[in-house]
């Protein structure tokens, strides 16, 4: 069992069941639990050094968000993304994310130019080191400040619920999309700091393509 495994929660100044809930979702969409893996009360009580009530809540709440499937004579178990919900969410981030870039493009600053940067040296640093964890993690941080940088906010709205399943789905087949991703992200950030907003979009367009194309590849080999 990992170090992530052993930890126990509950010395944050956070409500219990919310402490629970962020840890069971951060678990899912890491790879600690994976998909397929059963989840009963019992044993996330256990992980997670708490009593059976947060749990239950947490777990209903990762229902709604379709991280976890509620199986006959099973209880809950992680769920396996699903073909048409990764195109879906691949349809909404072709959408989304082009926008974002190309605004990004036109607003950045040389400030948020360097910490687009900098999250590009950290993801580098971790493929090397082959932590796809961590890697999953940058991903999702570089596209957020993108959007963020764009300073439109219901492109920000809409990415804060949508990125957990973008983390998730990215999670699962990072071990082959991790130096892809790298290098097209390269071409992104090349284009917002120089402000071209054609080619920024561009970028974006051509990675969200790829990813959607490694994401249907993970789908059906489940």
């Amino acid at each position: 069992m990992s170090v992530s495994q052993t930890r126990t929660i509950g010395s944050q100044h956070q409500a219990l069941r919310d402490q629970v809930l962020d840890e069971l979702r951060r678990r899912i969409v890491n790879g600690d639990y994976p998909p397929g893996e059963r989840l009963t009360e019992e044993r996330l009580a256990a992980d997670f050094g708490v009593s059976r009530n947060p749990v239950r809540e947490a777990l209903r709440i990762v229902e709604a968000d379709g991280l976890v499937t509620m199986m006959p004579r099973r209880g809950a178990v992680v769920a396996t993304p699903e073909a048409s919900a990764v195109a879906d969410l691949f349809a909404v981030r072709s959408a989304l994310e082009t926008i974002a870039a190309r605004l990004a493009a036109e607003r950045a600053t040389p400030a948020q130019v360097a910490e687009l940067r900098g999250l590009l040296e950290e993801a580098r640093d971790a493929t090397d080191r082959d932590d796809l964890s961590r890697v999953a993690e940058l991903n999702s941080a570089l596209h957020l400040a993108v959007i963020g940088i764009s300073g439109n906010r219901w492109l920000t709205s809409i990415a804060s619920s949508m990125y957990l399943h973008v983390h998730w789905v990215f999670r699962v087949g990072a071990a082959d999309r991790a130096p892809h991703s790298w290098k097209e992200h390269i071409r992104l950030i090349d284009a917002i700091a120089a402000g071209d907003a054609d080619e920024a979009e561009a970028a974006a367009r051509a990675h969200v393509d790829a990813a959607a194309h490694a994401a249907r590849e993970n789908v059906t080999r489940e």
